[in-house]
């Protein structure tokens, strides 16, 4: 099959990517499992369920069947003023899986829309409880929440994305990125700067918000349980709101349905994406208790100023109840522990190697921490040589693959990383 890659080139614009002198692109032509399909006929083993929301795969027939049933009846309709089965089925699924506080739903359509949807949610609650000096948020250092301007403001605002847009943004309170190791014992101390800021400006803080566990875009950086357990309780100290941002570990990435279950505490709002919809069609999701939505509706506006076009679409409700269907099974626990399991022995021998600063792992994420920026462009195609897909950043290498990746798919990227990291060396 031909694809016209030098009008891509010239005129199609990929993420993160200059016009002037862009990425190589490699042009897919289907999808299967675990495996993507090159114009050229190779196949590629896929480490990156299509940055982590593909946890079903591929062509999966039971998400299949679900679009397809959908679409002979509608693709979509507004949601104002409307509502449709797929939106109400959807919404029950998910509030069996949450914790029990959260009891409403926003169905938004992407994650950083999420994002947006939870920092509208914090300053509406306070300014309908009469705290309207209540407006500014936490966030943490090394977070990343989205490329919107709200989600922007509580990303890292010197190492990110986003730095050249720092002038632009609302100034909101950053903390030092947890420095204690998911796998190491807990330092009290790297509490001391979230304690001394609540202590000193709660009366103008709205929420914390933060990445439970998993700093993604950040660094794939992975902190102890407690300090998120150690967070919830100065929120409730000083009556902040704690914002989790669950787009990317979600649904069984870390090990636990939600990443917020290391540390056995719920937040106030959850913003959720990604593998909601099985990787099919853009749908995300933020939840607040009670409590906010009674302060919400007290507020001037009345009611929660947000409302996408495109919200609850119902080709995307159908399919994410499709693929909220299939974590229910629990099948999803076993796959991860292997995927584990798997990825800790294999990815071991890259310690040893000078130009690796760190390995890490926990469910179904796998990291390579180099201690230089990687050439992307020129590790991309070493990888694709060797038959898989893995799309690095900065100076990690990582792998988060589909949930329903066999022990041979999984060995083949396994190898490819070492191998490349080998090379490197």
């Amino acid at each position: 099959m031909s694809i016209n890659l030098a009008f891509d080139r010239e005129h199609i614009w990929h993420p993160y990517t200059s016009m002037l002198s862009p990425l190589p692109v490699y042009p897919i032509v289907a999808a299967n499992g675990c495996e993507l399909e090159l114009a050229d006929g190779r196949r590629l083993i896929d480490g990156t369920a299509s940055w982590w929301s593909a946890v079903h795969g591929y062509n999966h027939p039971v998400l299949n069947a679900a679009v397809t049933t959908q679409l002979s009846k509608m693709a979509h309709v507004m949601f104002g003023g409307i509502t449709h089965e797929p939106a109400i089925t959807l919404c029950q699924q998910i509030l069996k899986m949450v914790p029990a506080n959260l009891t409403k739903i926003f169905l938004a359509d992407s994650g950083s829309i999420a994002v947006e949807v939870a920092i509208k949610m914090a300053l509406q609650y306070w300014q309908g409880s009469a705290q309207p000096t209540k407006t500014k948020l936490i966030s943490l250092r090394k977070g990343y929440h989205g490329d919107t301007f709200a989600a922007m403001a509580v990303c890292d605002p010197l190492d990110s994305m986003h730095s050249m847009f720092s002038g632009l943004l609302p100034e909101h309170y950053f903390l030092p990125a947890p420095d204690c190791p998911f796998h190491a014992p807990f330092t009290p101390e790297v509490m001391q700067p979230l304690e001394q800021l609540l202590a000193d400006k709660h009366q103008q803080i709205a929420a914390l918000i933060l990445e439970p566990i998993v700093q993604g875009y950040g660094g794939m950086r992975f902190y102890h349980p407690e300090y998120l357990r150690r967070a919830r309780a100065l929120c409730d100290q000083y009556q902040v709101l704690l914002i989790a941002d669950e787009i990317a570990t979600g649904f069984g990435r870390t090990g636990k349905l939600f990443a917020c279950e290391h540390a056995g505490i719920a937040p106030d709002i959850l913003c959720l994406g990604k593998a909601l919809s099985g990787g099919y069609l853009t749908l995300a999701a933020t939840l607040c208790t009670d409590e906010l939505a009674r302060g919400i509706s007290l507020s001037a506006a009345g009611g929660l100023m947000h409302g996408p076009t495109f919200m609850a679409n119902p080709l995307a409700c159908a399919v994410a109840s499709a693929s909220l269907t299939l974590i229910a099974n629990g099948e999803w626990q076993a796959q991860v522990a292997a995927i584990e399991q798997q990825l800790t022995e294999q990815l071991a021998p890259c310690q040893q190697l000078a130009t690796v600063k760190a390995v890490r792992v926990l469910g179904a994420i796998g990291v390579l921490e180099m201690h230089e920026k990687v050439d992307v462009a020129k590790l991309q195609a070493a990888f694709v040589e060797r038959g898989v897909w893995i799309r690095p950043f900065n100076n990690l290498i990582y792998i988060m693959p589909p949930f329903v990746i066999s022990e041979a798919e999984l060995r083949q990227l396994t190898q490819a990383m070492v191998a490349v990291c080998q090379e490197v060396a």
